[in-house]
């Protein structure tokens, strides 16, 4: 498989982003560039624990239903969820009915909290783990990266859920961490020069 295919305006892109048009949309406007916004990173990491056993595709389509259920991701007002809100969720329809993810959830935003308080912001310490080598951008073969382990690691320790290394890559690719669009790629670049024009927070 090409690691590469055109799209409707010529320009090659990732092949994965070729399945819908929400694909592209994410694909070239969010995906791989930097992102120092806690609330931001929180959502990502959450919705990536969300899509363990499903697509990415069917956890974008509910990403606004997410959002308003989960409080825009302010994860000082998630810690605060109490059993009612737990049962409110797993009644929403609009996002993953599952107590696990939903619990987990919950449970994550206290971390973050600690995080937070801990290291100054969670953008201090999710970019600790940007990844210089990018041994998966030719064919976006690698699920995981020693990294990914590392960071899947230590989130573990700290008292987070549903984060295992493979969440941990995916959540690295998305927000900016690594930038693994395929050579080629129209986006790759754009990403290369927002992540050089970046400043990650310390």
């Amino acid at each position: 498989m090409s690691a590469t295919v055109p799209g409707p305006d010529g320009y090659h892109r990732c092949h994965w982003c070729a399945a819908t048009a929400d694909y592209m949309a994410y694909h070239d406007t969010e995906w791989g560039f930097p992102v120092a916004d806690d609330r931001r990173l929180f959502e990502k990491l959450t919705l990536e624990g969300f899509q363990s056993g499903l697509s990415w595709r069917a956890i974008l389509a509910k990403r606004d239903n997410f959002r308003a259920a989960f409080d825009g991701f302010d994860f000082h007002r998630i810690a605060l969820y109490d059993e009612a809100d737990v049962e409110r969720l797993l009644h929403d329809e609009g996002i993953v009915r599952h107590r696990g993810k939903i619990e987990a959830t919950i449970r994550n935003a206290g971390r973050a909290v600690e995080m937070v308080r801990q290291e100054g912001s969670l953008a201090a310490y999710f970019w600790r783990y940007e990844q210089a080598v990018e041994p998966g951008a030719a064919l976006q073969v690698v699920s995981t990266t020693p990294t990914s382990v590392a960071l899947s690691k230590d989130l573990k320790k700290r008292g987070w859920s549903f984060v295992g290394p493979t969440t941990a890559y995916a959540f690295m690719q998305a927000m900016g961490l690594v930038n693994d669009h395929a050579v080629g790629c129209v986006a790759r670049e754009r990403v290369a020069q927002a992540r050089a024009a970046f400043t990650p927070p310390r």
